[in-house]
């Protein structure tokens, strides 16, 4: 997958979030997503050990969803947890992954904020900036807003209200299990972005995308191969 550049991370807490309030404004809310023209989306996460970060992206056939690729990079942590500050911190290991991709995705899907963030530039938005995909958001914690609780039934959604602005929005993946949170990250509008989530769930809270790579992620930084299939690349 081609990844261009954009910035370096060698940079303070500080100049990070200044970085991110300059950054916010190239962000695209839209256009829609056509499903229907969507063959391959991808899921990417990372896991982390000491200071060691392992990243992996998991590509899917769209919309029936078998793994089709995986891919792993592992790299030092380079960037502290500071809360808020979650993409300087996994980009450059993701970055690592997603250049090893050889499948032409149509989406990226990320355990992560998007636009739902103080300063609406979260992982999945930020990373976006360099993809030339689509990129959403799909994090099982909130970070900002406030909203009402969505119906019990799988399906139901409400809005994620951070200062006044619809930041994202709570969607009910799982008859009666926790929401997720769904917000834009880059190149796609909200309501495409819970269409999108909605049809890579099956059994799970988690869209499989996400889920098989927090899967091979773990694998991965257990110091196994994080494809477990021998057909896949």
């Amino acid at each position: 997958m081609k990844v261009n550049e954009l910035h370096g991370f060698d940079l303070s807490p500080s100049e990070a979030r200044r970085l991110q309030e300059e950054l916010a404004s190239r962000v695209e809310v839209g256009p829609a997503l056509d499903l229907s023209g969507v063959r391959h989306v991808a899921g990417a996460d990372v896991s982390t050990q000491g200071e060691m970060a392992y990243a992996t992206v998991v590509v899917l056939e769209f919309p029936g969803l078998s793994v089709v690729e995986v891919r792993g990079f592992e790299a030092p942590l380079s960037f502290p947890y500071v809360p808020g500050l979650l993409s300087f911190r996994e980009i450059p290991p993701l970055v690592g992954a997603l250049k090893k991709v050889g499948t032409e995705v149509d989406v990226l899907i990320l355990d992560a904020q998007g636009r739902a963030h103080p300063r609406r530039m979260g992982l999945a938005s930020h990373l976006g900036l360099f993809l030339d995909v689509p990129t959403v958001g799909c994090a099982k914690s909130r970070l900002v807003g406030s909203f009402d609780e969505p119906g019990r039934e799988k399906g139901s959604a409400t809005d994620l209200v951070h200062r006044g602005e619809v930041v994202g929005r709570v969607l009910r993946t799982r008859e009666r299990a926790s929401p997720v949170y769904v917000s834009v990250g880059n190149r796609i509008d909200l309501r495409s972005s819970v269409e999108l989530v909605l049809a890579c769930c099956t059994r799970y809270r988690l869209p499989e995308s996400t889920r098989q790579a927090h899967n091979a992620a773990n694998r991965l930084r257990r110091g196994e191969n994080p494809d477990r299939s021998p057909r896949l690349l």
